[in-house]
């Protein structure tokens, strides 16, 4: 039956540990995808920077080439895999101009010049299809813009990095530093030589835009959300936050937030946050990745699976190209962009959070009561202290954990401590999430 279906020229751009999956999973499944989209994908070039490169899949050297525009023009089907922003932005550019529908695993791409790209898709009648961007296999993309489009979104909060969660993970389980647990991470290959986008939170930042983009109907880029990494988080912090029935992960958190004269916006950001070992998140463990969706109609949903790896974002790239082929050959469009609602992005300093903070302090009489101080003046009530041992001679360790305040008035606070005579450093500062 296949045989009798039309055939798309299909470019893969990129064959690195993704493109090569794809490559292969098109070439061995080629009759079961087919009767799927109703159309026989061919891939007939392949982009790479180096022809004579080692690669995972067998490749035919014959649709290999070095020559962009060569591989994009007169396809069906754009597969841009390459990553970063330039030349991928050009490349895909040319293509959708064209009216060459593209599918992108690129999440720093949409998030910088995603309003641009469905533009340019919308203008030619082309599909923009994007799953593996977010979260690699985790379809939480298609539930926000498909699925869940009849729902007001509330909230959405997530792991969506795995090589941070696997180097908090592996301290939390296995009581190693956070230098340990990095270069651990990248000898399995998990995290890269330079794996600053990763542990300084510029890559949850990117998918966290895309996800706030789709949840709100709103436009929302990287800038737009603030962000903290793990680098600075410690043993030390880890061993506290058991003590206390919590572990460490880095969230994405988008969320509708009223302000206090009544303006609904949008905050966005990514940080370490201390969650209770019974929440759902908790138990995300190694590389995987989870994402908590909040809607009104729905109630609490949770999307949970691997969120790297070559298979895994192979398949959420095939997912779109299946669906991007039957458009192809039968008519039909993926969802346009959906940006009706113009939401205001709110100042990170409005966000509503609780806060845990470790502080080395003098051990002497009265720290408690200044500590205390700082706090009441800048309007941060404390639900809870803690004081430990510290080996250190003349000095104690005080936990302080906060009830929910406007961010900047813990900054505030944080900032004074930093300044007290009383404090000789503050160890660690936490914001406490999933409660």
């Amino acid at each position: 039956m296949s045989e009798s279906l039309p055939t798309l020229n299909v470019a893969v751009l990129g064959a690195g540990t993704v493109g090569s999956q794809v490559i292969r999973i098109l070439g061995e499944q080629a009759n079961e995808l087919a009767a799927r989209a109703g159309a026989r994908m061919k891939v007939t070039s392949v982009l790479v920077r180096d022809m004579a490169a080692p690669r995972d899949a067998q490749i035919d050297p014959a649709i290999l080439t070095t020559d962009a525009d060569q591989a994009i023009d007169g396809k069906d089907i754009v597969v841009e895999l390459i990553g970063g922003i330039e030349p991928a932005r050009t490349y895909v550019r040319r293509a959708l101009d064209q009216g060459i529908s593209v599918v992108t695993g690129n999440k720093a791409l949409l998030a910088a010049h995603g309003p641009e790209l469905y533009e340019a898709a919308a203008a030619s009648g082309a599909d923009l299809y994007y799953e593996a961007a977010v979260a690699g296999a985790v379809p939480v993309v298609y539930g926000l813009r498909e699925s869940l489009a009849g729902d007001r979104i509330t909230r959405v909060m997530g792991i969506v990095n795995g090589t941070t969660n696997f180097i908090l993970d592996s301290m939390n389980t296995h009581k190693v530093s956070y230098e340990q647990a990095l270069a651990e991470a990248q000898r399995l290959g998990f995290a890269e030589a330079d794996p600053t986008a990763d542990v300084e939170g510029h890559d949850a930042a990117a998918k966290c835009a895309i996800l706030a983009s789709l949840a709100f109907h709103t436009r929302v880029s990287i800038a737009d959300v603030a962000v903290e990494g793990i680098s600075a988080i410690t043993a030390e912090d880890m061993a506290e936050a058991a003590a206390n029935g919590h572990v460490i992960k880095l969230l994405a958190i988008a969320e509708r937030r009223l302000t206090d004269d009544g303006t609904e916006g949008i905050a966005a950001r990514v940080h370490p946050a201390l969650i209770p070992t019974g929440n759902p998140l908790a138990t995300v463990a190694g590389a995987f990745n989870a994402v908590v969706v909040e809607g009104e109609a729905a109630g609490r949903l949770m999307f949970y699976g691997q969120g790297a790896g070559g298979a895994p974002t192979a398949s959420a790239v095939l997912s779109d190209l299946v669906a991007a082929a039957h458009h192809r050959a039968y008519g039909g469009h993926a969802p346009r962009e959906s940006v009706y609602a113009h939401l205001p992005i709110l100042d990170a300093g409005l966000t509503r959070t609780r806060y845990q903070m470790r502080l080395q302090v003098e051990d002497r009489l009265g720290v408690l009561a200044d500590v205390a101080g700082i706090f009441s003046r800048h309007g941060v009530s404390i639900q809870a202290v803690s004081q430990h041992y510290d080996s250190e001679p003349g000095s104690a360790i005080v936990t302080i954990a906060t009830h929910t305040a406007r961010e900047a008035d813990l900054r505030a606070v944080a900032q004074a401590l930093g300044k007290s005579s009383a404090v000789r450093r503050v160890a660690s500062t936490l914001r406490v999430e999933g409660e």
